[in-house]
């Protein structure tokens, strides 16, 4: 448990359990409830300061401020006001790949890590598709490339359920349909081999209608 105090209080940690906290910005960071607490832009901020590298901090930071849907506006204000005394550069990075349409931490490993690091063009990120009246949403299109090439990033290790197994089939097939090259990465190998992604994607572009050629990483064999 992580208690925060005013700056000059005499609390005293009873650790391993009870670990606490002081700050001179407390009045700024604590939400209106009964007992007080700290406020979840302020939680997430601390969380990913706190991380051991600077990329577990942009996963952490970008997984926590979309899974809890906190508003971006509510998280750059912060940022603002009290930024971390570790990884606010980082931090800023993360919520402007967020404001540039990366909502999970693997759409923010396959910006920096694939497309960024081999030169690939930048795709449009959450572009609505209709599917039997109904909007989806994918991860990355290239239409703005020349080339009709959908990404999907799947950041689960399976269906959780036969409703979401069903969608993503119509959405296959609503793609193969409308004649656009997909294809599907998960976080094994977006994270352990981003170079043998990116020559996938590619040379799937390049297929596909786009005149550029993709760079090697400083990692490319």
């Amino acid at each position: 448990m992580h208690i925060t105090v005013p700056y000059g209080n005499s609390a005293v940690s009873q650790t391993p359990f009870v670990h606490v906290h002081r700050s001179r910005a407390f009045k700024h960071i604590v939400a209106p409830s009964d007992p007080p607490r700290t406020n979840r832009e302020d939680t997430v901020i601390d969380v990913a300061a706190s991380e051991p590298s600077a990329e577990a901090a942009r996963n952490t930071f970008i997984q926590l401020v979309g899974s809890n849907r906190i508003p971006i506006a509510l998280v750059h204000d912060q940022l603002e006001r009290r930024p971390p005394f570790r990884r606010a550069k980082v931090l800023k990075n993360a919520l402007e790949m967020m404001l540039g349409g990366a909502v999970s931490a693997l759409e923010a490993e396959y910006l920096v890590q694939v497309e960024r690091a081999h030169r690939l063009p930048a795709g449009l990120r959450q572009v609505p598709f209709d599917v039997d009246g109904i909007v989806l949403w994918e991860d990355v299109a290239y239409d703005s490339a020349g080339a009709q090439v959908t990404v999907r990033l799947d950041g689960r290790e399976f269906h959780a359920t036969d409703r979401v197994a069903f969608r993503d089939r119509r959405r296959d097939n609503a793609a193969e349909l409308a004649g656009r090259a997909r294809l599907v990465y998960g976080w094994h190998e977006v994270h352990n081999t981003p170079c043998a992604v990116a020559a996938e994607v590619a040379e799937v572009l390049v297929r596909e209608g786009w005149r550029g050629s993709a760079g090697p990483c400083p990692h490319c064999r």
